[in-house]
């Protein structure tokens, strides 16, 4: 018996990794659907998504949590590219590094773990909560399909939502870089705002872009599997975000490296010298 356990153990990872891969194709195919018969609820979770709901709402919606993380984030970049390049005599360069590592990678990131820690957990959640309830159930009784009407709603709504949830997102990191390097550091704002508009081209600011749209699509299909498939009762729906956070982090970091390495592996659209 424990040997045929043994031997059944990546059988059972592939089955996971099929069924996981035939939901998402059903979550993507039903899209058209979706958009032309629940329109509203589409417009309904894009504002729940975007800025929260009751007395959370803003400040305690993605929209202040990509804010603040990216924020704070950006405030490291300042500090620490300040004094190592002041190190180096180059401490004229901050803006360029602000430009570079915010668009390039701590943005994106910063921005599909906010994602994934607000919106992503509340989806596996309510979807985890309606599973044991049975109310998923109930829909396909009454003949409304689950997936197009839980699943692809909240895939729109997410994948929508994150491009202006970013937008704030890089601003805050690019502003707070700025005021440390220009008003604690006393830099140069001149100095700092020449090699920042130097070093950042259009095309890295769309490639960043493209880079957190594919992390929020993933993320949220993969947020929504786990909560949609919960079991176990209320201890499951637990399991089942811990379980989906876990994926979606490891997913971003995985997809983070070959993206980075397709986009600017073999070039680069900096050039410091040459």
């Amino acid at each position: 018996m424990a040997a045929r356990r043994v031997g059944r153990a990546p059988l059972n990872v592939l089955d996971r990794a099929g069924e996981q891969m035939s939901f998402y194709a059903r979550a993507i195919a039903w899209s058209p659907h979706t958009l032309v018969h629940y329109r509203k609820e589409v417009l309904r979770l894009l504002a729940e998504v975007t800025f929260g709901s009751g007395a959370l709402a803003v400040i305690g919606g993605t929209i202040g949590v990509i804010a603040m993380m990216s924020g704070f984030t950006g405030v490291v970049v300042g500090l620490q590219g300040f004094a190592a390049l002041e190190q180096l005599g180059s401490s004229v360069l901050t803006g360029f590094l602000s430009a570079y590592v915010n668009t390039r990678e701590i943005a994106p990131i910063v921005a599909a773990l906010a994602l994934s820690a607000t919106v992503g957990c509340g989806f596996t959640a309510q979807l985890g909560a309606m599973r044991i309830s049975e109310e998923i159930d109930a829909l396909e009784v009454m003949a409304v399909p689950s997936v197009p009407f839980l699943v692809t709603t909240r895939m729109i709504a997410g994948f929508v939502a994150v491009i202006p949830l970013y937008i704030v997102g890089l601003l805050a990191a690019y502003l707070a870089s700025r005021i440390i390097s220009t008003v604690f550091n006393g830099q140069s704002t001149g100095s700092y705002d020449h090699y920042f508009n130097l070093f950042l081209p259009p095309q890295d600011v769309l490639y960043s872009f493209a880079k957190v749209l594919v992390f929020a699509f993933v993320l949220i299909l993969i947020h929504c599997y786990y909560g949609y498939h919960a079991s176990g009762g209320p201890a499951g729906v637990g399991v089942a975000v811990g379980r989906a956070v876990r994926t979606a982090i490891v997913t971003i970091a995985v997809l983070d490296f070959f993206l980075s390495l397709a986009i600017w592996g073999t070039t680069t659209t900096v050039r410091v010298a040459g």
